[in-house]
């Protein structure tokens, strides 16, 4: 039985933060298990999960927080692992305009839906033809199974045409 834990990290971005961070692990015998990590506004910013024996969590967490000088800030949390789900898995891909606001508009009808948002990727760029702010969005969603594909669908569409976004739903085998 190992020990979950889960690791967010956020400082001043420079090179060898990642190699620091995997050393720690490796040094406590840890297990590098799932990661998320971005340069963003000039920090890096950095979600991961490791297991490790019982018996070495506690030297690991403390080696962890060592980390934490400079600026560069770790905040360690146990987890119990992966919880089971019975709810289907959607994808969400949105594209639009940007402008303040989107997040708040899909994330209210998801949540309305009971949709657990389990990973959400959003960017800016340049449309192709204007130039002008581009808002793009990829989610996974875990949509429980009283909830129907087509009542979610139905209300981020409703919003859409407000948001002047366009909104697709791909439902996972």
């Amino acid at each position: 039985m190992k020990t979950s834990l889960v690791l967010t990290c956020i400082g001043p971005d420079r090179p060898g933060l990642v190699e620091s961070l995997s050393r720690v692990v490796a040094d406590h015998d840890g297990n590098w298990v799932e990661s998320r990590m971005a340069h963003l506004g000039g920090q890096f910013a950095g979600l991961l999960r490791v297991e490790v024996a019982p018996n070495d969590s506690a030297e690991l967490v403390k080696a962890l927080e060592a980390l934490g000088d400079g600026g560069f800030r770790i905040t360690v949390t146990a987890s119990d692992g992966e919880p089971t789900r019975a709810e289907r898995l959607v994808k969400l891909s949105l594209v639009g305009n940007d402008r303040p606001g989107i997040v708040r508009e899909i994330s209210r009808v998801l949540a309305a839906h009971e949709v657990n948002v389990e990973e959400l990727e959003t960017s800016c760029t340049s449309a192709p033809v204007s130039g002008e702010p581009l808002f793009q969005a990829k989610a996974s969603l875990h949509v429980p199974s009283s909830v129907s594909t087509d009542a979610l669908r139905d209300g981020l569409e409703e919003i859409a045409n407000d948001l002047m976004v366009d909104v697709d739903l791909e439902t996972s085998p």
